[in-house]
């Protein structure tokens, strides 16, 4: 079963806590298909291209039909003219990728597992910026070991003042059980558990 060390705001071991719910096969085409959905799901869509029925002008016939010496034409928005419309271009449409929630849900599991096997998550009772300061946000994570790496923090609720002092750190995402994803669990070099918010997550993911 996984376990992870939980450290208090200084830094030092605070106790563990065990992890039943992460305790499974890290499938990467799992993990594959679960970024590549969400990564496509952000994407708008609205890339379009004039087909030739669609760009201005090109009423009359350019030039007869024979007689001229030159390539008959019929319109000159025809495709292989300069400001003409564009063959096979790109039309709106959605990226959206259908995943089942099953599949969602052990995507996450084998996430947080991933980071746990790696090394690369940690858990502390609690981290806040009462202050709303970015300044004594740093300081706390710097006590963690955390400086200027990206990093992942989970927190059981975004109070106002942590998201302030969060804000400006670009290395920093700051992020809820609830809403947390398998992308950004991947993407940080450091993920950062208050232990409330771990203990959410495995029981939601528990269900």
């Amino acid at each position: 079963m996984p376990t992870v060390q939980v450290l208090d705001a200084k830094g030092k071991q605070a106790g563990s806590l065990e992890l039943e719910a992460f305790g499974v096969e890290i499938r990467v085409p799992l993990l594959h298909q679960a970024v590549k959905r969400e990564l496509n799901d952000r994407r708008v869509g609205t890339h379009d291209t004039k087909g030739r029925s669609e760009v201005s002008g090109g009423g009359r016939k350019p030039w007869k039909q024979k007689g001229t010496g030159r390539a008959r034409q019929g319109s000159i928005r025809a495709t292989q003219w300069k400001g003409g419309g564009k063959p096979f271009g790109p039309t709106p449409h959605g990226y959206d990728q259908a995943m089942p929630r099953t599949m969602r849900r052990e995507a996450l599991r084998a996430a947080v597992a991933a980071k746990l096997a790696a090394g690369e998550l940690s858990a502390v009772e609690t981290l806040d910026a009462a202050d709303g300061k970015t300044k004594s946000l740093v300081t706390r994570l710097g006590a963690l070991g955390i400086d200027g790496e990206r990093t992942l923090l989970v927190v059981r609720e975004l109070a106002e003042p942590l998201a302030r002092a969060a804000r400006n750190v670009r290395w920093l995402t700051v992020e809820t059980p609830l809403h947390v994803s398998v992308y950004q669990l991947l993407h940080a070099r450091r993920v950062i558990f208050e232990r409330a918010g771990l203990v959410a997550l495995a029981e939601a993911l528990s269900k």
